[in-house]
């Protein structure tokens, strides 16, 4: 995706007036701009997986909570029920995507830095290497956060919106439209912006109020 955007323009700009998670926090990794809000941060690269209906599990917790059943199971194989029970929503074909998710993220976030072609291919390195641990490997949970300051200091083109410009007034106008359609957090609601108009895309007799 963020190639695709990186087509459509000579400098690309990433607007987070609130968080960026996973797929969006890669987008900003190909950015030339991300402009952040003061309560807006990026999170971790952490692959999501629907678990029991609408709830989502992390490929991280999915394959943590395997792997210590495995453990205690084979310590003690009268807890096998209960840790069948416990994870009865959960088959091996997701452990192997979970597993095939998380060794995948490393390589996501190397292609999304040199998607930028204003950024060599060394620089793109050594941005994945010094994200790696706040991104992929250190977060135990999808809701960790990097502030604008801690993107800045790990070498992102990360900024702070002015307060008290326009363009800021703006943007969070459009977020807490957003937010009230029911884009977030809830995601069933689609919103596609363009140059005169935006399309709405909601399910059948989904009433926003």
């Amino acid at each position: 995706m963020v190639r695709a955007l990186r087509c459509r323009c000579t400098e690309l700009t990433i607007l987070v007036p609130d968080m960026a998670k996973s797929a969006a926090t890669i987008l900003c990794l190909g950015a030339d701009r991300i402009l952040m809000g003061p309560g807006g941060d990026l999170g971790p690269v952490d692959p999501q997986f629907q678990i029991g209906g609408r709830s989502l599990a992390s490929a991280k917790e999915i394959v943590a909570a395997v792997d210590e059943a495995e453990a205690r199971v084979t310590k003690s194989p009268d807890a096998y029920p209960l840790f069948s029970s416990l994870l009865a929503d959960v088959n091996m074909l997701m452990v192997e995507q979970a597993r095939s998710a998380l060794a995948r993220s490393e390589a996501l976030v190397l292609e999304a830095l040199l998607s930028n072609s204003r950024r060599d291919a060394e620089r793109a390195k050594e941005l994945a290497t010094a994200l790696k641990a706040p991104l992929i490997d250190d977060p135990d949970s999808h809701s960790a956060v990097i502030s604008a300051d801690a993107a800045a200091q790990f070498g992102l083109p990360a900024e702070k919106f002015d307060l008290q410009s326009r363009e800021w007034e703006i943007i969070w106008q459009l977020w807490a439209r957003y937010f009230t359609l029911g884009c977030w957090p809830n995601g069933q609601v689609a919103v596609y912006e363009g140059e005169r108009a935006s399309h709405v895309i909601a399910p059948p007799g989904y009433n926003a109020n």
